[in-house]
């Protein structure tokens, strides 16, 4: 198959900003709002996205299953993308707009019954958005490139939203020095939100239909029950040792990304004690890491062998994304509130965000090769359910680390925002553990896991000829 257009690989990454920009506004302020601005419990908080998350282990292999089945004019991926942007942008108003006055279970109902429905939403776009990436090409290296602009658009989405929250909102709100303390910034954030939410995945969808007649069609299925034959589809998908070991890989990294995705927040506002532009300023760790990432995961792809590129970006990620908490907990980084330390902070942090950035770009192309080899054994395309993993591990991620702020927060007895009770050192100190040493295990653990995935360039080639052979002998 020849190289995929430019036009092509930019409109089908632009999506991703849209995904993105959900994801973070649940990742990064969900939580923190919740617990610190409207008061609820953290165990009842990081409860309510944890089971919003239980619900997307259902939904997104079932969307990614009747997308790789469904028949239209638009295709099997498109119907379900533009069914996406009005339901995402409503969930994401009533998630930020909870009425005032309510108990602590009205609270956690109301976010729960609005979390589920945005993980829902936000699933109809996200895996046949995937799916589609994994049909745009067959080749081993096209897949990298393909992915890397899925890849370096989705930081895009982080990188703007990050901006205009920590430089135009957050230290703008009258009579806070903290603006993310105050109830009064996140409708501006909301209403942002929704419009670059909408004009993102809809463009995706509208600007790649001219690649629908080029796109791989569902074959007919002996089966017509179709909850049997999603049963079995996702019974056959876990046969696979090489999609086992990804699997079991973005797990485990996911634990250590929602570890630091949920404690965030509070690291920037109450551990390093950063105003709101030095906080903004961090985000040049992803612009640096995702930027590299994005340059060079294609030509690494050539010099070496994507599960060896998989495995090295798993463990430089997990040590350097912790490192400066570990060193801070040793007494080794720069005086609180400096801007010495958001230096410091910023150096590691683009190492480990290309890390990052290397290790997403190479697991998405991954997962594209992985489907071709159950086509070679099976003989179905079924990239939906493939890919459906990927987009639950990365909203699980928020679910986990949600969990598991809440607990921490609430054993340690960390106060919310006016209640009059101190923070004290050691709450801090225990605070620093969780985000330093208690992550990076958990990446270490992926690291292992991806170690079991082997499927080389010339493995991958002669999975190709096969598919090859078979189509010309039925053809």
């Amino acid at each position: 198959m020849s190289a995929v257009k430019l036009n092509t690989k930019l409109s089908y990454g632009i999506g991703a900003i849209g995904e993105a920009s959900v994801l973070w506004m649940l990742a990064t302020l969900a939580f923190f709002f919740y617990n610190q601005v409207i008061g609820l419990s953290g165990i009842l908080t990081g409860l309510a996205i944890f089971i919003a998350v239980i619900f997307d282990a259902i939904s997104d292999p079932l969307v990614g299953s009747i997308s790789d089945n469904f028949r239209s004019r638009l295709g099997r991926r498109h119907p379900f993308m533009f069914a996406a942007p009005l339901p995402v942008m409503a969930c994401i108003y009533f998630i930020f707009t909870p009425p005032e006055d309510m108990s602590q279970y009205a609270i956690f109902a109301w976010f729960a019954c609005f979390t589920i429905l945005l993980k829902l939403s936000i699933t109809l776009f996200t895996i046949p958005h995937l799916a589609l990436g994994a049909e745009l090409s067959d080749d081993y290296i096209e897949r990298s490139k393909i992915m890397s602009f899925n890849n370096v658009l989705s930081y895009t989405g982080v990188i703007i939203m990050h901006v205009y929250v920590w430089f135009f909102i957050f230290p703008n709100i009258d009579g806070f020095e903290l603006g993310q303390l105050s109830r009064d910034a996140y409708p501006p954030i909301v209403t942002f939100s929704c419009i670059l939410v909408g004009i993102a995945l809809t463009s995706s969808a509208y600007f790649t239909q001219d690649q629908i007649p080029n796109l791989k069609q569902p074959k007919e299925r002996k089966s017509k029950n179709n909850l049997s034959r999603f049963f079995k589809d996702i019974a056959r998908v876990l046969k696979n040792k090489n999609y086992l070991q990804l699997l079991l890989g973005i797990f485990f990294l996911s634990i250590l990304i929602g570890t630091h995705e949920g404690l965030g927040l509070y690291m920037y506002t109450f551990y390093w004690k950063l105003s709101p532009i030095q906080t903004g300023w961090l985000i040049l760790t992803n612009v640096f890491g995702y930027a590299i990432g994005f340059l060079i995961t294609a030509r690494l792809h050539m010099l070496f062998e994507k599960p060896v590129i998989i495995v090295i970006s798993a463990i430089v990620l997990s040590f350097f994304w912790s490192l400066a908490v570990i060193l801070s907990l040793f007494g080794l980084a720069p005086d609180a509130a400096s801007w010495d330390l958001v230096i410091f902070i910023i150096i590691l942090g683009s190492v480990s965000a290309t890390a990052g950035s290397i290790l997403n770009i190479s697991v998405m192309s991954a997962l594209a090769d992985v489907c071709d080899e159950h086509e070679l054994l099976t003989g179905y395309r079924q990239e939906g359910i493939f890919y459906s993993a990927r987009s639950f591990f990365a909203k699980a991620s928020s679910g986990l680390g949600a969990m598991v702020a809440g607990i921490a927060l609430d054993v340690i007895n960390f106060p919310t925002y006016g209640s009059g009770e101190e923070i004290t050192e050691s709450m801090l100190f225990n605070l620093g553990l969780l985000d330093g040493p208690f992550a990076m295990v958990w990446g270490l653990i992926a690291a292992f896991f991806y170690s079991g995935y082997k499927i080389t360039r010339k493995y991958h080639a002669d999975i190709r000829d096969n598919l090859n052979q078979k189509k010309l002998y039925n053809s």
